[in-house]
């Protein structure tokens, strides 16, 4: 299988490093109800898709799975990982390396808090106030990277260092998910609500759902897509 790379944000990335089973095989599982197989008419099984998406049948879509390789900041992560069923990860640990620990998210725009609604931003129009938070924000950035490796230097466990670094570093992670599951992710993540930073790691993980499931993806957007932002596109 060949891999698919989305690049996100300024260093992060999404790529699809493993699949097992496509559009045919929620058909499969879904016609073994009544002892039968695939049709060899693809308009039939694309009915089938769309009829089974429609009426809220999900589970035929669970034998679809996807491996992905997820880079991203700390706080894009930890949204991410509260998606727990039918997901599994496997994260980069800094107990154990310092590979990668100089690597933080530097935003391309600020956003400033929408007053009526706390889950709500915009972006901040005022250069002056911009330009003064990525200062800081980098200004921090180069604090604690220092702190951390005086640290290291001092003999602290890697395990104690790592707890100056903030939530801004990136990480890594390998995220095992049906497509039953991934269609949950996108109905929440793929949303205007949503932070932006995890809006865009879930357009990402859409690109990639129509490419190798395109039938599925299709049906997902007509019938059960509960977002805003990926009709857009």
């Amino acid at each position: 299988m060949q891999e698919i790379k989305c690049s996100i944000l300024d260093k992060g990335f999404v790529t699809l490093i493993d699949m097992m089973g496509d559009d045919f095989s929620a058909v499969k599982a879904a016609r073994v109800s009544y002892a039968k197989e695939q049709s060899s008419d693809i308009e039939r099984d694309r009915a089938l898709i769309e009829y089974l998406m429609k009426n809220k049948h999900e589970s035929p879509f669970e034998h679809i799975t996807l491996t992905f390789h997820v880079k991203c900041p700390i706080f894009v992560a930890r949204q991410w990982l509260r998606h727990r069923i039918g997901n599994s990860y496997n994260e980069i640990s800094r107990r154990y390396t310092t590979k990668y620990s100089e690597e933080f998210y530097l935003p391309d725009h600020i956003r400033v808090q929408d007053e009526e609604n706390r889950q709500s931003s915009y972006i901040c129009e005022d250069d002056n106030k911009k330009e003064q938070a990525l200062l800081l924000i980098e200004e921090s950035y180069k604090n604690a990277y220092e702190t951390y490796q005086k640290l290291l230097k001092l003999g602290i466990a890697r395990e104690m260092a790592r707890i100056v670094l903030p939530v801004g570093e990136y990480t890594q992670f390998y995220w095992t998910s049906n497509i039953r599951s991934i269609m949950h992710f996108l109905n929440l993540r793929a949303d205007g609500h949503a932070q932006y930073e995890i809006q865009l790691y879930a357009k990402a993980i859409a690109e990639i759902f129509n490419k190798v499931c395109p039938l599925s993806y299709t049906a997902f957007l007509k019938y059960s897509y509960t977002g805003n932002i990926l009709k857009e596109v």
